[in-house]
């Protein structure tokens, strides 16, 4: 397997839309020449390898490939995973949405932004349904308005993000973040992928007691198969990663997966939720049919401003409000840990086509509204595929379109277990981790900030609690170290917003009485 590229301080500067050059990586995989482009035949070859800088980036039409099927495998899950998050959601007025359509729309969203970002950032980075906002719109928000209306307010939240980007405002805050603090997002953006996948495996289990809230398996011990199935997944594709081979995620995903089929095959052990020591959210068995037409009736089904006529201006305002900063702020950390995993990051962790890529990401937001599946963004897991090679938005095409046939065969998609996918999360996990070698700790002030920022991203679930503690740590301990001129004016507004963030239950409470 080509080894990964890391920028070097040498690395050429961005230019004014971020593009970096990465073809003077000492490091980078020697797959075609840098220079075989300037004298191209006109082949539709060379044109594609032209317009998604493939060999410029040290990479192959194969290794794309690979890596945008690796991407889909690990996302995969959301195809099942959103509806059931979404479906639990019972609105103001006694209604829920539909498994199914829900499934159909969350492909069709998730193939299309996905395609749209590799076709407008040219960057590896999959979108689908984010999952702190669909469960934040499933518990809390529908709960006070309809799912129209709530999907509304995701639309919102979208245009807002379109417009911070489309002026300018979004990059400004993404360049006001210190180096230091944007490596540290990239690092407890690994780990927290890798919690993701040991909680998706089984591997760590809640206690259901107040200390220690999580523990390993069941009371302590690997007691299920489907958990050593992920084990057996992990250290295979731990062991093809040493030794460099090829195709060592997928190698793994699929191994993983045959053992799988064969495992329920032999012991029959269904789902989790029906019986204890089951697979997670889907049993990998043949299915009885493997094709089924996607119901898109929920596209349309949105009331852009009903929310405010239903609860107030002031109320709706602050779940907006809400919505922006997870969803803005878990998109920017996503960013930053996936360019600088790709080594596609200048000294500045700048990175191609930046303020293309905040807007699509917004777009995927009013997307994700209009089609009732939920505001989608950049998701961390397009680290499996970056770790299989994938520099370019040749990978997302492939990514997108395999989310556009799996709206036809959703009974297939559910064949990978969430404890195989789960395996590839923990090696992108461990892979992201290594960043951590580029800060440097000898300064306390430097140290408590990114040191927050890597650990509550993991322990709270969410990167965007982990960016605001890093964010409002950086400011307040700068501050009393003397160091107050050597932070932006920007960064002293988003953590004051932060602080509002993260006061918003007693906030919304005083606006409530």
């Amino acid at each position: 397997m080509p080894q990964r590229p890391y920028r070097s301080a040498s690395a050429e500067p961005a230019n004014v839309e971020g593009e970096v050059s990465v073809s003077n990586r000492s490091d980078a995989p020697t797959i075609g020449a840098a220079t075989s482009n300037r004298h191209d035949d006109g082949t539709a070859k060379n044109r594609l390898d032209r317009f998604f800088e493939i060999s410029k980036r040290g990479s192959s039409v194969a290794a794309e490939v690979r890596g945008g099927v690796v991407t889909f495998v690990t996302m995969a899950y959301i195809v099942i995973l959103n509806p059931i998050i979404l479906s639990s959601g019972v609105d103001v007025d006694g209604n829920s949405l539909d498994f199914a359509q829900l499934s159909a729309v969350t492909g069709l969203t998730a193939g299309v932004m996905t395609i749209l970002f590799g076709l407008v950032a040219r960057l590896p980075f999959g979108f689908a349904a984010g999952l702190g906002i669909n469960s934040f719109l499933a518990v809390s928000v529908v709960g006070e308005v309809t799912w129209p209306e709530a999907m509304g307010l995701v639309i919102i939240n979208g245009l807002i993000i379109v417009l911070l980007a489309a002026t300018g405002l979004r990059r400004m805050i993404f360049d006001a973040v210190p180096l230091q603090l944007k490596l540290a997002i990239t690092v407890g953006i690994g780990l927290f992928i890798a919690f993701i996948g040991f909680v998706n495996a089984g591997f760590v289990t809640a206690t259901g007691v107040g200390s220690p809230p999580v523990g390993l398996g069941v009371e302590g011990s690997i007691a299920t198969v489907p958990a050593l199935v992920f084990v057996f997944t992990l250290l295979l594709t731990g062991i093809l990663m040493a030794r460099r081979v090829r195709g060592g995620i997928l190698i793994g995903l699929v191994s993983g997966t045959v053992v799988a089929v064969i495992v329920e095959a032999v012991w029959n052990l269904g789902s989790a939720v029906d019986a204890p020591g089951g697979w997670g959210l889907s049993v990998p068995e043949l299915p009885a049919q493997w094709v089924s037409l996607p119901d898109l009736a929920l596209v349309g089904q949105v009331d852009l401003f009903g929310a405010f006529a239903r609860i107030g201006v002031l109320a709706a305002l602050m779940l907006v409000f809400t919505l922006v900063f997870t969803n803005f702020f878990d998109a920017m950390g996503t960013l930053t840990g996936l360019a600088k995993e790709a080594g596609l990051s200048d000294a500045h962790g700048n990175f191609p086509r930046l303020r293309s890529a905040l807007v699509v990401e917004g777009v995927g937001a009013v997307a994700g509204g209009y089609t009732s599946g939920s505001s989608n963004t950049v998701f961390i897991e397009s680290g499996a595929g970056i770790g299989e090679g994938a520099r370019t938005g040749l990978a997302n095409l492939v990514t997108g379109g395999l989310f556009l046939v799996a709206m036809f065969f959703t009974p297939l998609v559910s064949i990978v277990p969430t404890e195989v996918a789960a395996a590839a999360l923990v090696i992108v996990g461990a892979l992201m981790m290594s960043q951590i070698r580029a800060i440097d700790f000898s300064d306390f002030s430097v140290l408590l900030p990114v040191f927050l920022a890597v650990t509550v991203m993991p322990l709270t679930y969410s990167i965007a609690n982990g960016i605001g503690a890093g964010f409002v740590s950086w400011v307040i301990v700068r501050v009393f170290a003397g160091k107050a001129r050597e932070i932006s004016p920007l960064l002293w507004v988003v953590s004051a917003g932060f602080v509002v963030f993260f006061a918003r239950g007693p906030i919304e409470a005083f606006l409530g009485a």
